[in-house]
């Protein structure tokens, strides 16, 4: 390959590819918990940290990130709470989903190279997916701790998502690697309490 050609090419293809990857792990951070990628997105934006594609840069306004906050913080305390929980779960199908959706497409380099209904579509599907694997796999918590064990979940669901929305912005490739365990253990978990119900 021509050096000349090579290397803008090859730019080319980082400069997708990690904002592809952070849109992945974005969108999968809001399937565990729809506001901590949300208002760490709009704080690292308003930072300088961050350059969100128009007009997703909403995220870092104040009286946006404090609506996000306090939402954030009700949703906290209230899945911590059983039967509070399940409810949040069937209202969070439609928020996480949708967060999952706007976070891929906010990011700029995605924004470059992919239509944004596509990227919009792409974030449903992977924050929706991870959301209905959670819906999935707190009735198992529920029915197996009488519910004394969904605060516990909910706490780890909350810092795996920030976990991942940490590295969705700083290491998108571990960001993504971390997303795929975390689904094939959350999927070998429920397979494995099948096999001992049956």
């Amino acid at each position: 390959m021509v050096r000349g050609h090579g290397v803008p090419y090859a730019e080319g293809m980082e400069s997708f590819l990690m904002p592809l990857l952070s849109g992945l792990g974005l969108s999968g951070a809001a399937g565990l918990n729809a506001y901590i990628p949300l208002l760490l997105v709009g704080l690292l934006e308003r930072a300088g940290v961050t350059h969100l594609a128009q007009p997703f840069d909403l995220l870092a306004n104040p009286w946006v990130l404090l609506g996000v906050a306090v939402l954030g913080a009700l949703d906290f305390v209230g899945d911590k709470i059983p039967g509070v929980d399940h409810a949040l779960h069937v209202f969070g199908g439609v928020v996480n989903a949708g967060a999952g959706a706007l976070l891929f497409a906010s990011q700029h380099g995605v924004a470059g190279h992919l239509d944004p209904a596509l990227a919009a579509v792409l974030g449903l599907v992977v924050a929706g997916g991870v959301q209905a694997t959670r819906t999935v796999l707190r009735p198992v918590s529920t029915g197996a701790t009488a519910g004394l064990g969904n605060p516990v979940v909910s706490s780890v669901e909350d810092g795996s998502s920030l976990l991942l929305s940490v590295l969705a912005v700083f290491a998108p490739v571990v960001a993504v690697v971390l997303l795929v365990l975390l689904l094939v253990l959350a999927w070998r978990a429920l397979a494995s309490v099948r096999r001992r119900w049956a």
